[in-house]
């Protein structure tokens, strides 16, 4: 099967423009090909996990990606899928965060002569002149078109300022000199994006005639940037700091069992044929489905090795082990010696509260009074109980409700 073919196979092309023409190019291994990253953040996050494994699996075919960190768009921030503005950064915080992409980025796409590049809008849109800008490139659009445009339409209600309803020509713009510049023949996006895409498209066309060779292709994104990787803590991010491995896991490992062969097929490597034959498992095993997807996703970004502690981890705690193997990844709290009392005594509400399990003492009493509370493995039913250091020397599993739990220790 040609890589075109396994793009459809998985579910990943949604709307195309130009079928035949990106089909038989992507197959020879002659796209050169971007896909745009706004830093807005030092990491990326489960969102932009998608188009990591569609640049991978493109350079794997032969073909030429181009990450394009959007270190100028980021200046005005993308009003698609947001119902308001994007606070504004300085030039200081959005290189630095383009910095990050560049190494966690590494671990998906081989750069280097001859290879992948990282680009950098800023390069050509903060030194713009505006005059200039927009004699040359105002006249491509029709406001008219733009105001029907899906990424605006959300927000016309609610109000659209100038700044961003400019980010279509910004990001159209960016195609163009792509295309000029470095030879990329192909642009990819999530679906929210489609309007935009298709405005460069168009730029390039009436810029450089009839004939430029520009191509544009959406991927299926049940899981969009606004979707995927969001969880009642927060963003799910790539970076170990901020997301740890084992929570990196258990993220794939909880996701609905609607979504589980979908993110086998567009998210693992898995051969095509063996993720066929686990479609045709007893839903009894659905289980079993998720600890195959958590382990390649969380190879995929930490390695082989945290992704065994991590799978280690999880397997500990959902068996209801009372030991924890030393290599196990588990969320792990450190009490500090102000926590204890001066009896050297800690109670359990502290414990709850200082692990992130409850957000306040009164929530962590009611935790414990309605019997959702163990500490390893015995339920604790006095929101008094105390515990000494000597009882968390070793390290003490504190578990609220079936998912929430730390390992607590002094």
């Amino acid at each position: 099967m040609q890589i075109y073919e396994e793009l459809q196979a998985r579910g990943l092309l949604a709307q195309l423009t130009d079928e035949e023409e990106i089909r038989e190019l992507i197959n020879a291994g002659k796209a050169t090909f971007y896909i745009g990253f706004d830093p807005t953040a030092d990491s990326l996050h489960v969102g932009h996990f998608m188009a990591l494994c569609l640049m991978k699996r493109l350079q794997q075919a032969g073909n030429k990606p181009i990450a394009l960190v959007g270190g100028g768009t980021a200046m005005i921030g993308d009003p698609s899928g947001r119902a308001d503005m994007r606070p504004m950064m300085t030039t200081e915080q959005i290189d630095h965060n383009c910095e990050c992409f560049y190494k966690q980025m590494a671990r998906f796409i081989d750069f280097g002569p001859g290879k992948a590049q990282m680009v950098n809008n800023a390069d050509w849109l903060r030194n713009l002149n505006f005059m200039d800008f927009m004699r040359d490139i105002g006249p491509c659009f029709s406001v008219n078109d733009m105001l029907r445009a899906r990424c605006y339409v959300n927000r016309l209600e609610k109000g659209l300022s100038f700044l961003e309803f400019s980010y279509m020509l910004m990001q159209s713009y960016d195609f163009y000199m792509l295309y000029k510049n470095y030879g990329c023949n192909m642009q990819f996006g999530g679906d929210d994006q489609w309007s935009n895409m298709l405005g460069g498209t168009e730029l390039i066309r009436k810029k450089l005639g009839k004939d430029a060779y520009a191509m544009t292709i959406t991927l299926l994104l049940k899981h969009d940037g606004t979707k995927m990787g969001k969880t009642s803590g927060g963003a799910v991010w790539l970076d170990p700091d901020k997301t740890s491995p084992y929570d990196f896991y258990q993220y794939w490992r909880n996701i609905d069992d609607a979504d589980v062969h979908k993110c086998l097929r567009m998210l693992t490597f898995l051969p095509l044929e063996e993720i066929e034959e686990m479609e045709k498992w007893d839903g009894s095993r659905i289980n079993e489905e998720k600890t195959i997807l958590a382990t390649e996703l969380t190879t995929m970004v930490h390695g082989e090795e945290e992704a065994k502690k991590a799978r280690a981890g999880a397997e500990a705690l959902f068996a209801g082990a009372g030991e924890i193997s030393a290599d196990a990844d588990i969320p792990t709290e450190t009490l500090s010696a102000e926590d204890f009392s001066e009896d050297g005594t800690v109670d359990i509400l502290t414990i709850l509260v200082k692990s992130g399990l409850s957000a306040s003492r009164s929530e962590a009493r009611r935790n414990v009074q309605q019997g959702g509370v163990t500490v390893d493995g015995v339920k604790v039913d006095d929101f008094k109980k105390t515990y000494t250091k000597d009882d968390l020397s070793k390290g003490m599993l504190v578990r609220r409700g079936k998912k929430a739990f730390k390992k607590v220790t002094a």
